[in-house]
């Protein structure tokens, strides 16, 4: 494995300055926003991310404001005393998405989030807190206990609500696999604490968050 500095030489390369390399990374929100979120907010979001999961995320977007109507604002205190019969009726609902299983992880996240608060605080403490170098760890524990969060659903919704997360995008998979990192996609413990380990040297040498990282090893894949 290569460390941070041919990272940075290949990016700053490819877009010709430093400026140019900046204005294409992300920023991740600080602990501080992260836990001024609403835990509704967290709901929503994770609701949003299981219901983008393999449509076109315009067409889920668009019809968002049916979902939080007919999940009461996704405050989860309500949203976790939805009956079956209740969610069955919601498939007669053209506004929204009619997905029965994915309906169903919505109460099911509720709790998820009904337990973090009850153990840490809120969903935006346990988020803000956990650290970035065993972020995969937040990937399995959330994926463990929730509902429909499988695959890349649990770092997709990390990087939406801000959090510092690497994501195993095709190009980044394809970068450590060219490293030498991982041999296939991590979807085992092992494959994902090795990757994890390799992105650590490198936020260690470089201070970089995590998504930029991510962002850049993306850059270094041709297409």
């Amino acid at each position: 494995m290569q460390d941070y500095r041919w990272l940075e030489s290949y990016c700053l390369n490819r877009f010709g300055s430093r400026a140019e390399l900046e204005a294409h990374l992300p920023v991740p929100r600080s602990p501080a926003a992260l836990r001024q979120i609403s835990d509704d907010r967290y709901l929503s979001t994770l609701a949003l991310r299981v219901f983008r999961a393999g449509l076109k995320h315009s067409l889920v977007d668009a019809k968002w404001p049916a979902f939080e109507e007919v999940f009461f604002g996704f405050d989860p205190e309500k949203v976790v005393l939805m009956s079956a019969e209740h969610l069955e009726r919601l498939m007669g609902d053209k506004r929204i998405v009619r997905h029965l299983g994915k309906l169903r992880s919505v109460p099911r996240n509720a709790q998820l989030v009904l337990d973090v608060r009850a153990e840490y605080g809120s969903m935006g403490q346990l988020i803000a807190d956990w650290p970035a170098d065993d972020i995969v760890g937040l990937w399995r524990m959330l994926a463990k206990r929730g509902s429909q969060l499988g695959g890349q659903s649990v770092p997709r919704f990390l990087r939406m609500v801000g959090k510092d997360t690497w994501v195993a995008t095709e190009d980044v998979v394809a970068a450590l696999k060219a490293q030498g990192i991982i041999d296939k996609a991590p979807t085992s413990q092992r494959d994902q604490n090795a990757a994890q380990a390799a992105f650590n040297q490198w936020l260690e040498e470089s201070g970089r968050p995590l998504c930029q990282l991510s962002a850049m090893l993306a850059f270094t894949v041709n297409h």
